[in-house]
């Protein structure tokens, strides 16, 4: 096991147990969700902090509004080159 992945593993699981309030007997359970967490990140190749999805979700956002901006009316083949 990568030490990495046990002190992540180990921090998700502790960050659980107490925002359930700190129940006793979970251990188990928030250890197997947190290490559930971790490979979705794994396979999402997402960065733990999320930072590189953040960013990409911004630019994924940016680019919508662009291509939702209505195409304003255009009266001849002119005015439409310069709209494009």
């Amino acid at each position: 096991m990568s030490h990495n992945r046990d002190a992540w593993v180990s921090q998700r699981a502790y960050s659980l147990w107490e925002s359930e309030g700190r129940p006793e007997g979970r251990g188990e359970s928030h250890w197997l969700q947190a290490l559930r967490e971790f490979e979705q990140l794994e396979l999402t190749k997402a960065s733990p902090d999320g930072n590189d999805l953040i960013a990409k979700l911004k630019a994924a956002g940016r680019l919508m509004r662009i291509y939702d901006e209505p195409v304003p009316e255009v009266e001849n083949e002119r005015q439409r080159k310069a709209v494009l």
